[in-house]
């Protein structure tokens, strides 16, 4: 999921111009907050919500992916299986049964920079979730054995034979990832690590992963719904307070990464249609370009009235389906057209480069005239439509919430998010066409069906 933007601007109200598109005024939408720091150096943000009598602990390690070196991959996504196994006061199966019980239910996901863990209950049940959480921040290696790390290895390398080994063009996914980044840059290995590193990873290494990583100062805790904040700030004192602290930890350095011609690759997979991925870099989360990017998706397959769906998919009919994205992330990101061919007696190569002239000639369009104000106005309106959405339910916000802090240091960046989209007009979006979509840099990975 996009980690900052998966909320990412929200739906106007009234009638809106659709030619020109007029500088809009985002509306301003907030989320009022109170941050502190424990001594132990645990970053805690409260926000009151009294809508429904629920709240939602999310907790974000500032870890993932991109915390691990090469040939020691995989272990932020093997933490995200362990934390659900037990801790000291905690016995095995009873993270899951206690909030059950308390008519709550919880989640955790890790992606390249970050892993996330989250309860949802109701709001008289706040007790119950920061106990789990305190226990396992700060007492998990007291049961952590290396029967317990052998047993969700296993889990792991089932997920990953499942998920990419044997899925639909899931291992194109890991091998996108390798020709974008080499092997000095923390994104250049799969989220979920590879099989061997996952084989040879010991105890004493996961040990020292989550000493490193796992501590207070590494974290940030949101608690957001029907709270109390001054009687929140009590329970997060009393349940986190013995926690032990940890090292502070600088932040990532990335190599600059840059693709200075099209590099071409072909793999076979047992699958019955041919697929098409076309990869650029493009600018991390929040800076320049990002925003413009994600409405540059939106014209080019957001609906079945954008360019490259109406054309492909139905017109032509050359596709089964099509979509585009700005997969955001805070080392860089990279932008991404994927199609999957419609069945063809034609040679699969045949199918994708037709496939891949009529993108190109529609990137084109957009880099020498600007897309339509009603486009872009139809883009605006969905992306706005998300955004408020996303903030209608206190998991939503407090994600979010999280989500901001450890890319801005502010909780509430809800405001100046929406903003950067809402000032965006054609001429923005040509712009970013020409910068990062140039056709003789670029990823072109095509996957064929074994046999054709």
């Amino acid at each position: 999921m996009k980690t900052l933007r998966h909320i990412s601007v929200m739906a106007m109200v009234g009638v809106m111009a659709l030619a020109p598109v007029a500088a809009q005024q985002a509306p301003r939408v907030s989320a009022p907050y109170e941050m502190f720091t424990l001594p132990n150096g645990l970053t805690v943000i409260l926000h009151e919500d009294h809508t429904v009598p629920m709240v939602t602990v999310n907790v974000w390690y500032h870890a993932g992916s991109a915390r691990e070196k090469f040939g020691r991959t995989g272990f932020a996504h093997l933490f995200e299986h362990i934390l659900f196994e037990g801790s000291k006061n905690v016995k095995e199966g009873d993270f899951d049964n206690l909030l059950e019980a308390a008519g709550g239910n919880n989640n955790g996901s890790t992606t390249t920079d970050r892993t996330n863990y989250y309860e949802s209950l109701p709001a008289s049940a706040l007790d119950v979730a920061l106990f789990l959480e305190s226990d396992r921040m700060g007492f998990l290696l007291d049961v952590v054995t290396p029967a317990l790390v052998d047993g969700q290895r296993d889990v792991v390398k089932n997920e990953r034979r499942q998920s990419y080994e044997n899925a639909p063009y899931g291992m194109s996914n890991v091998r996108l990832t390798e020709l974008l980044y080499p092997k000095t840059h923390p994104y250049h290995w799969p989220v979920i690590g590879y099989m061997e590193d996952l084989t040879a990873a010991t105890h004493e290494d996961v040990k020292e992963f989550f000493t490193k990583y796992y501590a207070p100062g590494n974290a940030s805790v949101v608690i957001a719904g029907d709270i109390n904040t001054a009687e929140t700030r009590r329970k997060v004192e009393y349940w986190f307070s013995d926690v032990k602290p940890g090292a502070h930890l600088p932040p990532i350095e990335a190599p600059p990464v840059e693709l200075t011609s099209v590099v071409k690759e072909t793999l076979t997979d047992n699958v019955q249609l041919p697929r098409l991925t076309l990869a650029w870099h493009s600018p991390a989360l929040l800076q320049p370009g990002d925003a413009e990017l994600d409405v540059l998706a939106n014209v080019l397959t957001g609906g079945k009235n954008s360019r490259l769906y109406k054309r492909l998919v139905y017109d032509l009919q050359l596709v089964q389906n099509i979509s585009a994205f700005q997969g955001s992330a805070a080392l860089g990101s990279r932008f991404q057209i994927v199609a999957t061919a419609r069945p063809s007696d034609d040679p699969p190569a045949q199918v994708l480069d037709r496939i891949k002239a009529i993108i190109d000639e529609e990137i084109e369009r957009l880099q020498t005239t600007p897309p339509d104000a009603r486009e872009v106005q139809r883009a605006l309106n969905g992306i706005e439509s998300n955004f408020l959405n996303g903030m209608q339910r206190s998991a939503g916000k407090a994600d979010q919430m999280n989500a901001y802090f450890f890319a801005t240091g502010n909780p509430d960046y809800f405001a100046e998010d929406l903003a950067r989209y809402m000032a965006l007009q054609p001429n923005d979006i040509q712009a970013a066409a020409r910068r990062w979509l140039p056709r003789d840099r670029r990823i072109e990975l095509s996957v064929h069906p074994t046999g054709k």
